[in-house]
């Protein structure tokens, strides 16, 4: 009988602690389709404003028959692009220069595909142009690609290389470089690889406002980029309108917060990442997902023209929860907990047992978890006759203790 009443305290105690965390939260959105072991939720946009910016307050609850809250463990799944470089083992047997430029031929032992070369040259400050041919005999030699550009910067300022060659798949036991040009050029080394891309899943961004301001004094160009709300951004492209060489450096930051003075806001930025504007190359910069709304781009223009920007494109990767449900219930994702620290699952440690055949499931209309309200303590007399009733009787009591105190003597 101890033993059944213990374990009916406990479970109700465990009910209670249960449903107070889901009262931690502001919001549910109820998951619908649940059948299964396992099930993938895309996260929508529209959750990106409440949550916390590391997403750890993402909660998945459920409402089991019985009125017993349970909590179901998942894995966030961050639909990256990720890139797998396998090296290709090769030597370098002979170099010679003639009138057309420096040639390098490499042999690749194996009968391995290479589509990326990784060159680096002694000198610097130069701008040049590539030939790239293949073989199977030294006879006979077939073009992969021609003039491809490759141009290194080098001054007390900055220091830029582009000097890898990107080309389609290629299985050749002989490879020859041409570098274009009247001076001699020395190979310090060179990286063969074999590249392979699994391309990410990105959200393709509106963009709600957008401002274009030339800082002559400051001698930059600043953008200003406003999103309809906040969502994870990890890829900007700018578009520049330009039919000449150029080369910039560039800052893409976000706002992080701001503060109200009488002359309007002010933003406080953090960087997001840094590189070089160029003509030579897509423009595209990639960073960690970062929840956003408002992204400044800065462009240092020195001594030049400003650059004609057409447009900016934002991208932001999509996360998925790959989801465990260990018993019937109606689940509700939750969010919206400042306070709340990263969950640790036994999931974690076994996401390659994770199954293959994993179906979606969609969410509900967003609701507001009404909070209950905190009981607040009464004072214990209300009435303050009560409290004058009590002290007439302490000083009638003290009164009476003393005239026996005085009778004893």
């Amino acid at each position: 009988m101890l033993k059944t009443r213990f374990l009916t305290c406990f479970s109700l105690l465990i009910f209670v602690v249960s449903f107070g965390q889901m009262q931690n939260y502001s919001y549910k959105r109820e998951l619908i389709g649940v059948k299964d072991t396992w099930h993938k939720l895309t996260l929508p946009n529209e959750i990106f404003e409440k949550v916390s910016p590391d997403l750890s307050d993402i909660r998945v609850f459920g409402i089991t028959t019985q009125n017993d809250t349970v909590e179901a463990s998942y894995v966030l799944k961050l639909n990256d692009e990720k890139v797998v470089a396998t090296n290709v083992p090769f030597k370098i047997l002979n170099t010679s220069y003639n009138e057309k430029g420096s040639y390098f031929t490499l042999e690749v032992p194996s009968k391995a595909t290479i589509n990326n070369l990784q060159l680096a040259f002694k000198q610097f400050n130069f701008d040049w142009h590539i030939n790239l041919e293949g073989s199977h005999n030294q006879k006979e030699w077939f073009s992969i690609v021609e003039d491809y550009r490759i141009l290194s910067i080098k001054n007390a300022e900055t220091f830029y290389e582009y000097t890898n060659l990107t080309f389609p798949n290629s299985s050749y036991r002989y490879f020859r470089i041409l570098v274009k040009s009247t001076e001699l050029t020395e190979l310090k080394s060179a990286k063969a690889t074999y590249n392979t891309i699994e391309n990410g899943v990105f959200n393709d961004y509106t963009i709600k406002r957008m401002t274009i301001k030339d800082n002559k004094a400051e001698k930059r160009t600043e953008i200003e980029v406003e999103l309809p709300s906040s969502v994870p951004v990890s890829f900007v492209k700018v578009h520049v309108n330009a039919t000449f060489d150029y080369y910039r450096p560039i800052t893409i930051q976000y706002v992080s917060d701001s503060l109200t003075t009488p002359k309007g806001y002010l933003y406080n930025y953090r960087t997001l990442t840094s590189g070089t504007l160029t003509s030579i190359e897509k423009n595209t910069f990639k960073f960690n997902n970062t929840i956003v709304k408002k992204i400044k781009i800065t462009i240092q223009n020195e001594d030049n023209q400003s650059l004609s920007i057409n447009k900016i494109d934002v991208k932001g990767n999509i996360y998925d929860l790959n989801i465990r449900f260990n018993e019937p219930a109606t689940y509700y994702l939750t969010y919206g907990n400042a306070l709340a620290y990263k969950p640790y699952y036994d999931l974690d440690h076994f996401i390659t047992k994770m199954t293959n055949a994993i179906t979606n499931i969609t969410l509900g209309k967003e609701q507001v978890i009404i909070k209950t309200p905190k009981a607040t303590k009464s004072p214990l007399f209300e009435n303050k006759l009560w409290l004058w009733l009590i002290i007439i009787v302490i000083i009638v009591l003290l009164g009476g203790f003393s005239l026996k105190m005085i009778q004893v003597k």
